[in-house]
C-alpha cells in the first residue's frame, strides 16, 4: 500500500492527504481515502455515515458550512472532477487557532483530499466548470442544525479570486460574519467539538 503524503494544515486537527496516483495508458486510479494512512494522521478512525456529492460552475463559492455541537459533524472532502480551491476555516471557540484558515487546491493531478474536524467550516471556491466535490461525513445531514459564516467577511479575509461578483447561495450572501455569529452564540465551542470528535471515532 502507498501511504499518501499527510501535511497538518494551520487549523488545529485539520489535514490536507495527497495520495499516489497511478497513471497508465488506460487513464489513472488513485486510494482517494485509507483508513490506516487517517488514523496515523488524526488518532482515531473515521466513520462515515453519508457520502454527498456537489457539482459547481467556475466562481461558484459555497460556504463557509459548519454544524452546530452537538451533534456535530466531520467531513472528508475530495474533487472527482475539475479544480478548486478548498477552505477550512476554524470556528470553534476557545480552539488555539480560532479565526484562522488554511487551503488546499483539489485538483485531478494531485487528488488531494481534506479532513475537517468537528466544528471547523468548510467552504470552497469552483476554479472551473463542472468542479464536483464528494464529501464523506460523519453524521446525517440535517439543514436544522446546519449554519453558515459569510465567505466575504473582511476580517476573516479569505483568499478567494473574485475578478466579478461572487456566485453565492441566498444562505450564503445572507451569512452573518465570523463577529456576528459570535454574538449569536452559534459556534461550537473547542472542548465540546473535541468531546464529539472522540465520540465519532469510536462509533
Amino acid at each position: 500500500m502507498n501511504a499518501p503524503a499527510v501535511r497538518e494544515l494551520k487549523v488545529a486537527g485539520a489535514f490536507e492527504f495527497t495520495p499516489t496516483v497511478f497513471p497508465d495508458e488506460r487513464g489513472v486510479f488513485v486510494d482517494a481515502f485509507q483508513r490506516r494512512s487517517f488514523v496515523g494522521a488524526t488518532g482515531h478512525p473515521f466513520v462515515v455515515a453519508q457520502a454527498s456529492q456537489s457539482r459547481s460552475r467556475r466562481g461558484v463559492v459555497r460556504g463557509v458550512h459548519f454544524t452546530a455541537a452537538p451533534p456535530g459533524m466531520a467531513k472528508y472532502v475530495h474533487c472527482t472532477g475539475g479544480r478548486a480551491l478548498d477552505l477550512v476555516v476554524d470556528l470553534r471557540v476557545g480552539s488555539p487557532t480560532f479565526g484562522q484558515w488554511d487551503t488546499v487546491l483539489l485538483d485531478q493531478e494531485h487528488s488531494r483530499s481534506t479532513y475537517l474536524p468537528v466544528g471547523v467550516g468548510h467552504a470552497f471556491q469552483a476554479l472551473e466548470d463542472d468542479t464536483t466535490m464528494l464529501y464523506l461525513m460523519s453524521g446525517d445531514y440535517r439543514p436544522a442544525v446546519e449554519h453558515a459564516v459569510s465567505p466575504l467577511d473582511p476580517e476573516l479575509d479569505l483568499p478567494l479570486d473574485l475578478p466579478g461578483e461572487a456566485v453565492l447561495s441566498p444562505r450564503d450572501r445572507d451569512a452573518p460574519t465570523l463577529a456576528e455569529a459570535l454574538r449569536l452564540g452559534i459556534l461550537p465551542d473547542y472542548r465540546a467539538c473535541l468531546a464529539l470528535e472522540e465520540r465519532l471515532g469510536r462509533q
